[in-house]
C-alpha cells in the first residue's frame, strides 16, 4: 500500500502592499484638498471679544494692526500710507472681495479708523473687523483672550 503524500511545496505568502500605500496616498491628497486652513493677518494680535463675532468661510483679504499700530497684510509690514493703493489694487484684482481688519485689543483707535477709511476710499465694498467668539455671549470689556 502506497502512502500518498501531499508534495510539499515551498509557497511563500507575501502581502502586496503596493495597493496599501495607494489608498494610502489617496486619502492623504483627499483630506489635503477638503482641508480648510484658518488664515492669519501674520502679526500677534490680542483680539477683542464680541459676542456676535462669526466665522468667516470667505477667501478674505486680512490686514492685521498691531498694538503699536504697525500694519501686515499677508505676513508683509506695510505702512499706512502705502495702504491704499495696496487696497486699490486688491480691487482690481478682486473686485468685491472682503476685507477683514484684525485689530489688537489695545490698538489705538484712531490707526483702525485709518484703515477702514483707506478700504473704503480704494472702493472695498465689504470691509469687517475681526473679534474672537465668546461662548457665553457676554464680552466684559478687559476680557483676556
Amino acid at each position: 500500500m502506497r502512502i500518498l503524500r501531499r508534495a510539499q511545496r515551498d509557497e511563500s505568502v507575501d502581502i502586496n502592499v503596493a495597493p496599501m500605500v495607494d489608498m494610502i496616498f489617496i486619502l492623504l491628497i483627499f483630506f489635503l484638498a477638503t482641508a480648510s486652513f484658518v488664515r492669519e493677518s501674520g502679526v500677534d494680535v490680542q483680539r477683542p471679544a464680541a459676542a456676535s463675532a462669526e466665522t468667516s468661510a470667505d477667501e478674505a483679504l486680512i490686514i492685521g494692526v498691531t498694538a503699536q499700530g504697525a500694519l501686515s497684510i499677508e505676513g508683509e509690514r506695510l505702512d499706512i500710507r502705502a495702504l491704499r493703493p495696496r487696497m486699490e489694487r486688491f480691487v482690481a484684482e478682486r473686485p468685491g472681495g472682503p476685507v477683514v481688519v484684525v485689530a489688537d485689543r489695545d490698538c489705538p483707535t484712531g490707526i483702525t479708523v485709518r484703515v477702514l477709511d483707506a478700504c473704503r476710499l480704494a472702493g472695498v465694498r465689504s470691509v469687517s473687523l475681526g473679534a474672537r467668539a465668546v461662548k457665553d455671549g457676554y464680552a466684559p470689556a478687559g476680557a483676556a483672550p
